[in-house]
């Protein structure tokens, strides 16, 4: 199968984070738990209504276009693409065809071909033999975003989406929640021995990374053992069964064409130009910072690479290690903190009982110093973590009131080192005769009895000195 290359493109839908629907009032809330509770005549299709441009959808797909490198257009128009389906109520979607927001970009070194927006569709739910239709969904903006025919690996495409994910959220156009049909992939692939494509099957609506992945896996080898059978491929659209790992047949696959684009008559051209708030300036001053500058920052702080990824894989989270770090110069110190904050302080909040807030953030700042001078040991600073963190409590005043401030001065721990070397003859022998391993439990004995107070360094060499 080698000789064979796959040609992976993807289009990625995104709900964009809008009050309103993009041509509409109506709440933009389409997981609302009642159905048609968010409906107007607009968004419902009724004959003499017109659609309103929501600019702030608009603007969030600008954002994306700023954080990707593209070229924002400065004319655009929407176009009705035309179909029928039980969930477009007006038999046609308002969309972008020739004119979109965005050209060009790149993304997780995938290159982009365009960014528009467009109304999502109302949901079918199908109970038995009969179809119900909530529009709670019809009229939420909707960002698609179609990348060039550049992704070769099924682990290529989901590290992009993956990516793009991020990027949705740290920007906070879209929560891209998959599972929720807040960000939907669709794949289109081809086989080839050559550098031309080979037929194109579009595999649609894929809700995970996961099965994005496997789509193309499967369809890929679906491709390749059609043609050495000498058999013939159809350019065709296909879901995806995550249950049994394969694709099925849906419906041959439209072209442009079949969708009889023409300009939406009744919505004005528009001009990037003449929107304030869509000028470069303004859009600059709002595009917050991306996951690369993020990636960047941290590692110039000296954060290895996985503790940064698991640090801005979650908005708030990162946010809050920002204010954490901001002004520590001291690289031990902020090494502690990213090593406490991606195990420690990332387990505690799994319990979903405990909130980071900023305001505490000085605190958690002040106990990795403690460490970094010695002042305390790790195993105390780890007592003292959810306390210090989640409630803001001084760990210096902790540490002194509870007696836990790291004893160095040889003097105060000679005493508890003679006691423990007569109370373990026998280890200390063991010791003596060379085995260097045993000294881990002295240091341990000391810990113990210092209730983790004393400096294990110090304890070391005060062993060493007093056997040998």
């Amino acid at each position: 199968m080698s000789e064979y290359t796959t040609t992976v493109g993807l289009e990625v839908h995104a709900e964009l984070k809008t009050k309103s629907k993009m041509f509409c009032g109506c709440q933009n809330d389409p997981h609302t738990a009642s159905p048609n509770m968010h409906i107007c005549p607009v968004c419902m299709a009724h004959p003499g209504t017109l659609p309103t441009v929501n600019q702030k959808a608009v603007e969030l797909v600008l954002l994306v276009g700023k954080a990707i490198g593209g070229t924002l257009a400065d004319y655009s128009e929407f176009d009705r693409k035309n179909y029928f389906y039980p969930d477009i109520p007006k038999a046609y979607q308002i969309s972008q065809y020739q004119y979109p927001f965005v050209t060009g970009g790149e993304l997780a070194g995938v290159k982009i071909t365009r960014i528009h927006l467009e109304e999502d569709t109302a949901r079918s739910q199908h109970e038995g033999n009969k179809s119900l239709v909530d529009f709670n969904r019809a009229g939420v903006p909707l960002m698609e975003l179609v990348t060039e025919p550049v992704i070769h690996s099924a682990e290529q495409a989901g590290a992009f989406a993956r990516e793009l994910q991020l990027l949705l959220r740290t920007l906070g156009v879209s929560d891209a929640n998959m599972e929720r049909g807040e960000m939907r992939v669709e794949v289109n692939l081809s086989v080839s021995k050559t550098s031309k494509l080979g037929t194109k099957v579009e595999v649609k609506n894929i809700n995970s990374f996961k099965a994005a992945e496997a789509a193309i896996v499967y369809e890929t080898k679906r491709h390749i053992e059609t043609l050495q059978a000498g058999g013939t491929l159809v350019q065709e659209t296909r879901g995806f069964d995550e249950n049994k790992g394969k694709t099925f047949s849906q419906r041959i696959k439209e072209t442009a064409d079949d969708y009889r684009y023409f300009p939406d008559p009744d919505i004005p051209k528009m001009f990037r130009s003449a929107i304030a708030e869509w000028g470069d300036e303004a859009l600059m001053a709002k595009l917050k910072e991306t996951p690369t500058k993020k990636r960047a920052r941290y590692a110039l702080l000296g954060l290895p690479t996985d503790q940064i990824e698991i640090i801005i894989s979650d908005v708030a989270r990162e946010a809050y290690f920002s204010d954490v770090v901001t002004g520590v110069n001291d690289e031990k110190v902020v090494k502690v903190l990213g090593n406490y904050f991606t195990s420690d302080v990332i387990g505690l909040l799994e319990s979903g009982e405990l909130l980071l807030k900023s305001e505490y953030a000085s605190a958690f700042r002040s106990l990795a110093a403690l460490v970094v001078s010695g002042a305390i040991n790790s195993r105390v600073a780890k007592d003292l973590l959810q306390e210090v963190v989640f409630t803001g409590a001084d760990a210096a005043s902790l540490a002194e009131k509870r007696g836990l401030i790291q004893r160095s001065n040889a003097d105060e721990l000679i005493p508890v080192v003679d006691a423990i070397i007569a109370e373990h003859a026998s280890v200390v022998t063991e010791f003596r005769a060379g085995k260097e391993s045993v000294l881990q439990f002295l240091v341990g004995q000391g810990m113990k009895a210092t209730k983790g107070s004393a400096n294990p360094g110090v304890l070391a060499d005060l062993f060493r000195a007093r056997i040998l």
